[in-house]
């Protein structure tokens, strides 16, 4: 095996430092003292267990590159470790990936090479918890440079692939109210489960709506992901609750996605929608993001899932993902990312920053 590359020493560095969303304060920490080593206090400013980092005061609309401290729990049989192509760690993918990426910019910044744009990094807290919950939102309300930029870049784990828009997505607790009575005598009863069985029918039959924005296909589904009812064995049921995931378009209000979710119940049992989070346009033709598309990208694709350049949206900021982690990793039992996707990340990110630059 290679000895580690100092760009592999960081992230397995940032991977033995636990993170687990609620609990940055260490890694944050960490963090910290390494942007205040490359750029000075005056630069770094924090907020919570969250960074905002600024690097240039031209005066001109900065580029913004975010990326999230908090991982998931996921299980993991040896400590961070470089085994073969691969660097193994919780967040190894997702996102500290990206995050070594970009303290190996400001490396840049600290010797003296300028970027070809004003530079805000933020390093913000609690991105895999509930949408209300992420430090993002505030983030923006309270520093005028992050609702300012040009382009944010959100360096979630797409293996290099610059990946635009994302659709929205709302949950939904679909509730079916029946009556208790034994399972001896059903008809004493109404079975609130059985009840359910017309709207799992509709939603089994539903097939994907395509939307085409940009040249890239995006497709709307709706899916039941939970479920919960019943008293006991021998119980008719009185409850029974499902919730119901919508991820819809680029484009598509949550209004409008709120209404398809009520059209298709029918009627049929109480619908309390409590987790909404918008979607966001590609913006393929933005220069910047044609620029980024230049310099290499390992593909250009749409945003399926949903990330946090919907929150640059809806600030009026356009957004793209793009980052070095391995995609399919994220969240997964011995997380890890290829070597050479985390080396070709940084590449691709000082081509576009620092053209001329040698990368390192």
């Amino acid at each position: 095996m290679t000895a580690p590359t100092p760009l592999e020493e960081t992230l397995l560095a940032l991977c033995r430092i636990p993170s687990f969303t609620g609990e940055e304060g260490d890694l944050c920490d960490d963090v910290e003292a390494r942007c205040v080593g490359f750029l000075g206090r005056d630069a770094v400013a924090r907020d919570g267990h969250s960074l905002v980092v600024t690097a240039g005061a031209s005066g001109r609309a900065p580029v913004v590159l975010a990326g999230h401290l908090d991982v998931v729990r996921t299980s993991h049989d040896a400590p961070p470790r470089i085994d073969g192509d691969r660097i193994y760690g919780p967040g190894a993918a997702d996102m500290k990936s990206g995050l070594a990426v970009m303290l190996h910019l400001l490396e840049h910044l600290s010797r003296g090479e300028r970027p070809v744009h004003d530079l805000v990094l933020v390093f913000y807290e609690r991105e895999e918890g509930p949408y209300l919950e992420n430090r993002l939102g505030d983030l923006l309300g309270r520093f005028a440079a992050l609702r300012g930029a040009s382009l944010a870049v959100c360096l979630e784990p797409s293996g290099n692939a610059l990946q635009l828009g994302c659709m929205g997505s709302l949950h939904a607790r679909v509730i079916f109210e029946g009556r208790t009575s034994h399972s001896a005598r059903p008809w004493q009863g109404e079975n609130a489960i059985h009840k359910a069985w017309p709207l799992l029918s509709r939603l089994a039959a539903l097939q994907p709506r395509d939307h085409t924005l940009d040249g890239l296909l995006y497709r709307e589904v709706m899916s039941c992901t939970l479920a919960e009812g019943g008293r006991g064995r021998n119980i008719i049921p009185d409850a029974f609750k499902l919730n119901v995931n919508s991820r819809f378009a680029p484009g598509v209000s949550i209004e409008e996605a709120e209404a398809s979710l009520l059209a298709l119940v029918e009627g049929e049992a109480r619908v309390e929608v409590f987790d909404r989070s918008p979607s966001a346009l590609p913006h393929r033709g933005h220069p910047l993001v044609r620029a980024l598309e230049s310099v290499g990208v390992a593909a250009v694709e749409p945003k399926q899932a949903w990330t946090d350049v919907a929150r640059f949206a809806q600030a009026g900021v356009a957004a793209v993902n793009l980052g070095p982690g391995t995609q399919a990793q994220a969240h997964q039992r011995n997380e890890y990312t290829e070597r050479a996707s985390l080396a070709r990340g940084l590449e691709l990110f000082t081509r576009w920053l620092f053209p001329g630059v040698p990368c390192g």
